[in-house]
């Protein structure tokens, strides 16, 4: 258990989530719903929220609201599960920029979810429960497990989704599994399914581990469904997202104690902004800078309940300089893969 999160009496201290954003209405709220969790999981803190794109309030916002209750130190916790290029990039730059417009504001930032026992079991349950509604009527070694990422240009990023994959795989038994991912990387979510049916497999569970629902999610479900049709002599079982299990917000917990005990560090031995990964070497050093201003605070945002302006502007560190993940950022190396990207647009 996790000593108290105590916070430093001769200096306030507020808590910042840093949401990723979504067009999606139950997205939002959903990551609203889990900033209310932490508000009440953390009463000793002042706790807000904020999004890089596309929903308000925006980080700024949250910010904003931090400093005006008298926070002079804020701790910022990335709502992620993997650190690729909103994590490493666009928002410790939108954070950097925020300190530097305010020097009596100090913005210490936390580490991704990550690689973690507790997500983990978190992602354990989701499965189990899935396997609980279909019934044990077919048995887990004629069972294939499908984990679905988000998909980054990042190839350190999408490898956590595989070992994810591999300890659910190793855990619950099952006859089977592979990866895929919903965008930008590849395999994609219909032909890594179309692979998957060729297998020979009773049954296929397609598990999102992703936080909240939102385009993406829905997209996944789809693939499903268009694949299932296709394949009636399989059963497609659709398990649920992580959202906010209970193990999930103690792994927020835990970031933030690693702020206070200054253990904070990203794993960078595999970022591909500081050494040369196979077939990324040209992005090392790439400058840290958001690409995200079109995009903020627009698509959603309407009925949170949550009571910010809209003074939109923008901009902590991790530690180097970043470059970027999608949104016309330095081109993914495999964007002509059969299997990936570009079989969105058919």
């Amino acid at each position: 258990m996790n000593s108290p999160l105590i916070p430093n009496p001769f200096q306030k201290t507020g808590v910042m989530l840093c949401g990723h954003g979504s067009r999606d209405e139950r997205a939002v709220a959903e990551f609203t719903a889990l900033a209310d969790h932490m508000k009440r999981r953390l009463p000793q803190y002042d706790v807000d929220f904020g999004f890089l794109e596309f929903a308000t309030p925006i980080i700024r916002d949250g910010l904003d609201a931090l400093r005006a209750k008298g926070n002079t130190r804020i701790l910022a916790l990335p709502g992620m599960l993997f650190a690729a290029g909103h994590a490493k990039n666009d928002i410790p730059s939108v954070l950097n920029r925020y300190q530097a417009e305010h020097p009596g504001v100090t913005i210490s930032y936390g580490r991704d979810l990550g690689i973690d026992l507790k997500m983990l079991r978190a992602a354990g349950d989701r499965v189990q429960a899935a396997l609980n509604a279909a019934g044990e009527d077919i048995a887990r070694h004629e069972t294939c497990l499908v984990v679905v990422g988000r998909g980054t240009s990042d190839p350190d990023a999408n490898s956590n989704i595989a070992k994810v994959m591999r300890l659910l795989w190793e855990g619950f038994g099952f006859g089977w599994a592979e990866t895929a991912y919903s965008g930008v990387t590849f395999p994609l979510v219909q032909p890594a399914l179309e692979h998957v049916a060729r297998l020979g497999y009773k049954r296929v569970i397609v598990f999102p581990y992703f936080l909240f629902t939102g385009i993406l999610v829905e997209r996944i479900y789809d693939s499903t469904d268009i694949v299932a049709a296709a394949h009636p002599e399989i059963e497609f079982v659709k398990a649920g997202y992580l959202n906010d299990h209970p193990l999930v917000l103690e792994v927020f917990e835990d970031r933030l104690q690693e702020i206070l005990a200054g253990t904070n560090n990203m794993n960078c031995q595999m970022c591909k902004y500081r050494a040369q990964v196979l077939g990324f070497e040209d992005e090392v050093g790439l400058a840290q800078e958001s690409h995200h201003h079109h995009v903020e605070g627009i698509g959603t945002g309407h009925g949170h309940g949550h009571d910010h302006g809209h003074d939109h502007g923008h901009d902590h560190h991790h530690g180097h300089e970043h470059g970027h993940d999608g949104h016309g950022h330095h081109p993914y190396p495999h964007a002509d893969h059969p299997l990936g990207p570009k079989t969105l647009t058919k």
